[in-house]
């Protein structure tokens, strides 16, 4: 398989993008981290990037997910809020300066700074969970509300269809017309003398 091939291949399967933690709120629209390829107090930040990034970016496919190399003398993540209606992103490389310039036209445009230098990957993750990740119970409810309108085949309280007699091709109900006797059971098991 040619997806098996390079560093920690693992990294592309599906079950371990699946395996992710980390589902961001749905206010933040903008993701970056920042962090060096070299210093020891970069090394949480090198490791957070390399396994949890792929894991964030497929979890949370509407988040624009940056990172800058060989930037800040200490790391950091950077969360921007909002709802964005339009992003221009303009990224200028010169030998004496490098700029990043980020045009948000947003209702609020908050961002969030948060410290990662010294941590590492699975203390920057729980802190991120904590902070800008969705809680259990919004998770299973999202989950929950995400089941029940995907499936057109359940029907009741709470569903598109209250009672199966509803949906094309059923049988009505028994309440209003009477199912036929050879298909009820009563009559079809009956013993005979």
């Amino acid at each position: 398989m040619p997806f098996m091939k390079g560093k920690a291949p693992i990294r592309r399967t599906l079950q371990y993008l699946n395996a992710g933690q980390l589902m961001l709120k749905d206010k933040v629209k903008i993701f970056s981290v920042n962090y060096n390829t070299y210093g020891e107090h970069h090394e949480g930040a090198r490791d957070f990037v390399f396994w949890n990034i792929p894991q964030i970016q497929y979890k949370n496919p509407k988040v624009q997910v940056v990172t800058f190399k060989n930037m800040t003398p200490s790391p950091f993540i950077r969360c921007y809020f909002g709802m964005l209606s339009c992003l221009n992103k303009t990224l200028v490389i010169d030998k004496s300066c490098c700029e990043f310039l980020l045009l948000l036209s947003s209702e609020n445009g908050k961002q969030m700074l948060i410290d990662i230098d010294s941590k590492n990957r699975q203390e920057i993750l729980q802190h991120l969970t904590t902070v800008v990740g969705k809680s259990d119970a919004t998770l299973k409810a999202e989950a929950k509300l995400a089941e029940k309108q995907d499936n057109p085949a359940n029907f009741g309280v709470g569903c598109m269809k209250h009672c199966i007699c509803e949906i094309p091709g059923q049988l009505p109900c028994p309440g209003v017309v009477p199912v036929p006797q050879h298909m009820r059971g009563k009559f079809k098991y009956q013993m005979k003398e």
